[in-house]
């Protein structure tokens, strides 16, 4: 199955067992003002809401949900140009006569009103706007600002919003106090909007999702990634360009997908970000299982074993006994899948501001996923220092760390990476994890180089990291086989001038105070970049000394 309909069965899945989980027919928006009616449509209060409380679900048409321009009212709450009667009392510019705005959010909150699906909120609501009286009770409450002239102050804003521009939501209060206030938590306003909603549709035509002939959209919706977002990942809406020129007649031709399917995907895809997803820069990246069971996090800051609930005296300094507690750890998410469970891995980037494109999709059954998470850190996995516990454990590494370590340089103290570089070499590494390709050459490269120049780190224990990173992803790379400990065996001349150069460099260190130990820059390391190129002479050198 495509990612789509993946998406799809998620919707499914989850709707009703997530209050999180957005309704057809629903978006988000940002409200920076609330008004308190009662059910009766009687101006109650109104308060500016606070930055942590202003995600707020609204209804929206196929139109209003794809806005960017022009007059399209949202169904419910909206801007103040929309909703506000008296709006040019109090406001100035290009939009301060807002009567096409009203008009048109009036006509249509109406007709909500007087249909079979309407609600005890829609008529509260549309009575009170009736009498244009908003601007002035928000005036009144000390929600809105006015000059010296009455009119909205120039500059005020609501957090980051100018008041002119601010987002209404509204809470109703019933006279049997049992009923849902806040009108964005009330699940029989969306029920009762669904209905009205899918009333007005027409436009039926075959989906080439589900194959049924249902009312199609050509206006899907925006705020994937977050809020305020803009990029759409469906959109067909360029007659001039070449979006389907030249191939198609028309956009119906290039696709056909039903309102039903592309609201039921993209909420789950939006469900899925915010409770799992994770950005870089542009970059949003989401994994998921096809049954929703929870999954090991192979993306995060840390490595895999962090989620291990361990004593903290627990040390494993052995690879045998990090691979049987990583054996065991993996084991925990097997018994919960299913024999049917896949597992998703989708990567969204905007292209424009506008667009976003599908950077990644990644798509294998639930037991290959976890026995490669076990190969890729079994087979990285190196001792390492660890400085909170002041002891070296054997552990795997981040893609973070590894990305770091390769490309990155020390900014205050810690090493940093360019956030689109950073991007661009976790969409190489993922499916080196995930599916087990091998670990791209120039990033061993990358990280030789790095290793190789120790005095252009100011911190010592940042070299120590790029030299475990290299140590572990030589070792993924020969698959494990590539041994820890020191190999009596190994007559590699690369490998054995290694040894020379490390046993010089704990020799000198042993030698110096133990405050000079960390200060004090060894023969060995002051070396090692031109020992890498050409050992033998250099050998002599340091061997003098």
């Amino acid at each position: 199955m495509s990612w789509a309909s993946e998406l799809y069965r998620v919707y499914d899945l989850a709707v009703g067992t997530d209050d999180t989980m957005l309704p057809v027919s629903h978006s988000t928006a940002n409200a920076q003002i609330e008004v308190t009616l009662d059910e009766h449509g009687t101006f109650r209060g109104a308060r500016q809401v606070d930055k942590e409380d202003a995600v707020t679900v609204i209804p929206v048409t196929e139109d209003s949900g794809a806005r960017s321009s022009g007059i399209c009212p949202m169904p419910f709450a909206d801007k103040l140009v929309y909703i506000a009667g008296d709006y040019p009392n109090y406001a100035v510019g290009k939009r301060a006569d807002n009567a096409d705005y009203f008009h048109a959010y009036m006509t249509q909150l109406e007709a909500w009103k007087d249909s079979p699906y309407t609600h005890g909120a829609v008529r509260a609501v549309f009575t009170y706007l009736l009498r244009s009286e908003l601007m002035q009770d928000l005036v009144k409450s000390g929600v809105l600002v006015t000059d010296d002239a009455g009119k909205l102050k120039s500059g005020a804003k609501i957090g980051a919003v100018a008041q002119e521009d601010a987002f209404v939501r509204f809470a109703v209060q019933y006279d049997d106090l049992l009923h849902e206030m806040h009108t964005w938590k009330d699940a029989s306003l969306y029920g009762s909007f669904q209905a009205f909603n899918a009333s007005r549709m027409e436009n039926e035509k075959l989906c080439y999702a589900t194959g049924d002939r249902i009312p199609a959209t050509y206006k899907h919706p925006s705020k994937i990634r977050n809020t305020g977002d803009k990029a759409k990942l469906i959109s067909s809406n360029d007659e001039s360009g070449f979006t389907y020129r030249g191939r198609f007649a028309n956009k119906e031709e290039a696709l056909s997908v039903s309102y039903d399917f592309s609201q039921k995907m993209h909420n789950a895809l939006k469900w899925l970000i915010r409770k799992q997803g994770q950005s870089y820069g542009s970059l949003t990246l989401v994994t998921w299982a096809s049954a929703l069971e929870a999954l090991p996090d192979e993306l995060g800051e840390h490595p895999v074993e962090d989620g291990w609930e361990d004593d903290d005296e627990t040390v494993y300094d052995t690879l045998p006994l990090y691979k049987d507690k990583l054996r065991k750890f993996l084991t925990g998410y097997r018994q919960t899948f299913r024999n049917d469970t896949k597992v998703m891995l989708l990567g969204l980037d905007a292209a424009t501001t506008g667009r976003l494109s599908v950077a990644l999709y990644e798509e294998l059954q639930g037991s290959d996923f976890l026995r490669n998470l076990e190969r890729w850190h079994g087979n990285s996995a190196w001792l390492r220092y660890d400085g909170k516990k002041e002891k070296n454990t054997v552990r795997s590494f981040s893609l973070y760390e590894i990305i770091r370590a390769a490309y990155g340089t020390e900014q205050g103290g810690k090493l940093e990476c360019d956030e689109k570089l950073t991007r661009d070499q976790l969409l190489r590494l993922l499916p080196c994890v995930m599916k087990g390709r091998p670990v791209p050459g120039d990033l061993i490269q990358a990280l030789y180089h790095k290793a190789s120049n120790p005095l252009s780190y100011e911190k010592r224990y940042n070299h120590r990291t790029v030299i475990e990173v290299i140590c572990g992803m030589t070792r993924a790379k020969s698959k494990g086989v590539l041994a820890m400990g020191y190999d009596p065996k190994e007559t590699d001349r690369s490998y054995l001038y290694g040894c020379l150069l490390a046993i010089a460099d704990a020799a000198e260190r042993e030698a110096l105070d133990k405050e000079d130990r960390d200060k004090r820059v060894t023969n060995a390391r002051r070396y090692w970049n031109a020992f890498s190129q050409h050992p033998y002479q250099i050998w002599g050198i340091i061997e003098k000394i």
